[in-house]
């Protein structure tokens, strides 16, 4: 059991009324001690330490008006990051606590207190709902300042980060946020993207089968046509366009006329003179 785990039974026993519900701190020594943030409530003076079972000297207190954090690099993220550096402080618990004044304070209310104060409202920052942190849920508020302290880059990524709620009434403690949890999935959550691939780059096929040694090309010289079965005839390439003008359209032949016939020719008839016979 750890050390939350066990102030957490130890609270629910005691209020149980078991007698003998407690904590041995020195069971915890490497988890102590420990860094809370808690309201300015007075109210709150006599649960501290004692709810959480932790001797004085073990319990390193913070307090603010709500228990509250605007970010991770606030003042009060700051006074939490020493309270673990230089204080030593192994876990950190931001506490809440029910009947909390702050949540019940509107704007309007605020600005009405500060006037009863001499404060004129031109005087106040422009937002103070963001500038006083006020909120309306004392769950919510706990849950919004433990992911700014577990977002801050001034506290280390292995201390846990606990959101609890107290009782103003009875000094019961709540879970709201288990730091132990948060820390183990947090760690899974990178554990799995540490092995996801990286689907932004192209993935390689496997290439086991392929063996440089036994590499081997094709016999045939390009162009050639391979007889054998399957083979893929190589396609021709395409007729490259002629830039000469394509030719006049042939001009129909006449037609020969049929061959004159020549009729003979006729000599002169030269009469033939008589034969003169002698005398």
């Amino acid at each position: 059991m750890r050390l939350f785990e066990a102030i957490l039974d130890a609270n629910q026993r005691a209020l149980a009324g078991d007698a003998h519900a407690g904590l041995h701190p020195a069971d915890y020594a490497d988890a102590l001690p420990v860094a809370a943030l808690t309201c300015i409530d007075a109210r709150l003076n006599s649960i501290f330490p004692d709810a959480l079972a932790l001797p004085k000297e073990q319990f390193i207190w913070l307090r603010n008006a709500g228990n509250i954090i605007t970010s991770p690099m606030s003042s009060t993220m700051r006074s939490l990051a020493l309270a673990c550096a230089i204080k030593g402080g192994k876990e950190i618990a931001i506490i809440g606590h029910t009947d909390c004044q702050v949540c019940k304070t509107s704007t309007m209310k605020l600005t009405d207190a500060f006037k009863a104060l001499g404060v004129e409202r031109g005087g106040l920052p422009e937002n103070l709902q963001d500038f006083f942190g006020l909120f309306a849920s004392e769950r919510q508020n706990v849950m919004k300042a433990v992911d700014f302290v577990r977002q801050s880059p001034l506290i280390g990524p292995k201390i846990p980060v606990h959101g609890l709620m107290v009782d103003v009434n009875t000094g019961k403690l709540e879970w709201v946020v288990n730091g132990y949890q948060a820390l183990e999935s947090l760690a899974t959550m990178k554990a799995d993207a540490s092995r996801a691939p990286d689907e932004s780059q192209p993935q390689m096929g496997n290439f086991a089968a392929f063996n440089m040694g036994v590499m081997t090309f094709p016999d045939g010289k390009i162009g050639e046509v391979s007889s054998a079965p399957g083979a893929v005839a190589p396609i021709p390439p395409p007729p490259i366009p002629s830039t000469q003008p394509p030719p006049p359209p042939p001009v129909p032949a006449r037609p020969t006329p049929p061959p004159l016939k020549v009729q003979p020719a006729y000599a002169p008839q030269i009469p033939v003179p008589p034969r003169i016979r002698g005398r």
